[in-house]
C-alpha cells in the first residue's frame, strides 16, 4: 500500500535511478531524472518565499518536464493547477483570476500575460532543472493538503477548480493498485489524456507510484490519423487508458488487435459512457485482454466504480454497467429529497468516501450546493442519474441536466445515444436538440459517422437506420427526426465527442 505519493515516486529513483519513468515518442527519461529535476524545482520554489500552500499554475503539454514540475511543486508544499497548451486564452486568464496562484510555471511558452502572477519561464525552468541539489522533503503536500486542482470545463458559467488532496489521491491510487484491477508489474501505460483532464491521473498515478513507464501520445499525433496509426504499434503498451471515444478512433484501424499488440493486456475506460458496441468490438479484437469500465466525477478523484467487461457482462447487459463502488466509498441512489430509493429505481447518484474533494477553490457557494450534509455526513451530489441493481452493480442513466422535453415526452439524450451506438449502420453517433425561438426543443437531430455498407444514398441509409431503431427497444418518440452524416465528429481536447460544439452548430 502506498502511504505517500512523493516518497513512492522518489523511492524508485533511490532503488533504480536508471529505471524508465517516461517515454515520449522514443525520447526517454528515468526516475533518477524525475527526482533530480523535481528536487531542483522544489528548492527553487522554497527560495521564492511563496505563501504557504498557495497553488501554482503549470502550463504545458504531454511532456516529462510537466511530470517533474508537478512533483517539484508538491515537494515544496504547494498544490498545482495544470493547464493544457490547447486551452483558449480566455480559459488561462480566467483560471489565473479564480485560482489566485502564488506563481505560474511555463513548461511551454505562455501565449498570454498573467497580470501580477510571477512566472517561471520555460528558459528559467531549463536552468533550474540543470541544477543538482541535495533536497530533503520535509514540508511536502500530505494528508488533507491539496495535491492538485483541476478546473472543470465550465459548460455553464465560469469553470470550477476541484481541489484534490493527498488523502483523496492515495485512496484512488491504492485502489487502482489493488486486486480490483491487478495491473501488470512494470507496466508501460498509455498517457494520452491531457494533464488538465483528471482521466490522466488514471495513467500517471498508479504507473509512477508502482515504478512503471508513462508512454506519452501527444495531441499532435492523435490529431493526425496517419501519424497515430504509424505511432501506436511502436509504443509497446501494456495498459491502455483513454475515453471510449478515443479507442473508437483506434478501432477504425483493422490492425488494432492482439496480433499486432501482443503486450496490451489491460484497457481502462473513464470520462464518458462505454458503449456495448465498442466493448464488444474490443473484446473481439483483444480476446485475452481485460477490459474495465469505470465511472467517477472529478470531484471524487477520477473514478469510484469499476467492472470488468467479460463475455458474460456483454451477454447480460445491452447497456453496460458502470460497476461496483470501491470498498472505501458509499454510493447511494436518491430521489429529489435526497432520500434513498429502492434497488432498481432511478435516481441521482450521491457519493461519499475518502476520495471525495473538499470542494471548489474560492467558490463557497458552488461548494455548498454540490457538497451537502446528509445524516451528519458530507456527500457529493453528482448530478448523474443511475440505478443500483440487487447485485450491487450500478447502471448509468445520464445527466440530470441532459434531459430534454420534446412534444411532451421527457428524453434522456444519453439513452438515445446508447441506441444509436447499437445500430449496425452507425459507427458513432450523438443526438442533440434543436431549439425554436422560444427556446423549446423543436427537433432531435443525430450526427452520425456511418459504418461501411452497400447503401448508396443518405436517404436510403436514414430509412434503414430508422427501421432498425423502430424494430428494437427504442421508443418511437426518441428516434431523431433528422440524420446528418459526417466523416468524423468534433472532439474536445479531453478526447470526448464535443457535444457542445455540435449543439451550437445545429442551433446557429
Amino acid at each position: 500500500m502506498i502511504r505517500n505519493m512523493i516518497t513512492a515516486m522518489d523511492q524508485w529513483a533511490l532503488q533504480d535511478p536508471e529505471r524508465l519513468a517516461y517515454d515520449d515518442l522514443g525520447h526517454t527519461n528515468t526516475y533518477g531524472e524525475l527526482k533530480q529535476r523535481s528536487d531542483a524545482l522544489a528548492a527553487h520554489l522554497d527560495s521564492m518565499d511563496l505563501p504557504a500552500h498557495a497553488p501554482i499554475m503549470v502550463y504545458g503539454g504531454q511532456t516529462f518536464d510537466m511530470m517533474a514540475t508537478f512533483l517539484g511543486i508538491v515537494k515544496s508544499g504547494h498544490a498545482y493547477v495544470p493547464i493544457d497548451t490547447h486551452s483558449p486564452l480566455e480559459r488561462i486568464t480566467t483560471i489565473n483570476e479564480i485560482a489566485q496562484p502564488a506563481a505560474a510555471i511555463a513548461v511551454s511558452d505562455l501565449p498570454t500575460t498573467l497580470g501580477d502572477t510571477p512566472v517561471i519561464t520555460a528558459d528559467d525552468l531549463t536552468t533550474i532543472f540543470n541544477q543538482s541539489v541535495d533536497y530533503h522533503v520535509d514540508h511536502g503536500v500530505s494528508g488533507d493538503d491539496t495535491y492538485y486542482i483541476i478546473f472543470t470545463s465550465g459548460t455553464t458559467g465560469k469553470p470550477k477548480g476541484v481541489q484534490i488532496s493527498h488523502t483523496n489521491l492515495l485512496s484512488y491510487v491504492n485502489w487502482m493498485l489493488s486486486d480490483d484491477f491487478t495491473l501488470p508489474a512494470n507496466a508501460r501505460t498509455l498517457s494520452q489524456a491531457p494533464y488538465s483532464f483528471d482521466l490522466s491521473v488514471m495513467d500517471w498515478g498508479p504507473t509512477l507510484a508502482a515504478g512503471g513507464t508513462l508512454v506519452a501520445l501527444p495531441k499532435t499525433v492523435t490529431d493526425n490519423f496517419r501519424a497515430l496509426f504509424e505511432t501506436l504499434p511502436t509504443m509497446n503498451l501494456n495498459v491502455w487508458v483513454s475515453t471510449p471515444s478515443f479507442v473508437d478512433i483506434c478501432l477504425m484501424e483493422p490492425t488494432f488487435d492482439a496480433t499486432h499488440y501482443p503486450q496490451l493486456t489491460r484497457f481502462l475506460f473513464c470520462g464518458e459512457e462505454l458503449t456495448h458496441a465498442t466493448a464488444a468490438n474490443l473484446h473481439q479484437r483483444f480476446p485475452k485482454a481485460r477490459i474495465f469500465n469505470t465511472y467517477g466525477p472529478t470531484e471524487t478523484t477520477v473514478a469510484v466504480t469499476q467492472v470488468e467487461i467479460t463475455e458474460q457482462i456483454l451477454a447480460d447487459y445491452p447497456r453496460l454497467p458502470i460497476g461496483y463502488a470501491k470498498d472505501d466509498t458509499t454510493i447511494t441512489v436518491v430521489d429529489d429529497q435526497l432520500q434513498p430509493v429502492p434497488a432498481g429505481t432511478e435516481g441521482e447518484l450521491m457519493i461519499s468516501g475518502p476520495s471525495m474533494s473538499k470542494g471548489y477553490l474560492h467558490n463557497p457557494e458552488k461548494t455548498e450546493k454540490a457538497f451537502v450534509t446528509v445524516d451528519g455526513k458530507t456527500v457529493y451530489r453528482s448530478g448523474d442519474l443511475g440505478v443500483q441493481l440487487d447485485n450491487g452493480l450500478i447502471m448509468y442513466r445520464g445527466r440530470t441536466d441532459f434531459q430534454i422535453k420534446l412534444h411532451g415526452y421527457r428524453i434522456e439524450l444519453e439513452e438515445v445515444n446508447h441506441y444509436l451506438s447499437q445500430e449496425d449502420h452507425i459507427q458513432v453517433g450523438v443526438a442533440v436538440p434543436r431549439y425554436d425561438r422560444n427556446h423549446k426543443v423543436s427537433q432531435l437531430i443525430a450526427w452520425v459517422v456511418p459504418s461501411e455498407s452497400d447503401i448508396e444514398s443518405e436517404l436510403a441509409l436514414t430509412k434503414a437506420i430508422k427501421q432498425n431503431l423502430q424494430g428494437g427497444d427504442m421508443m418511437e418518440y426518441m428516434i431523431p427526426q433528422r440524420f446528418v452524416y459526417k466523416e468524423s465528429l468534433p472532439m474536445t481536447p479531453n478526447g470526448k465527442v464535443d457535444i457542445k460544439s455540435i449543439i451550437a452548430e445545429v442551433n446557429q
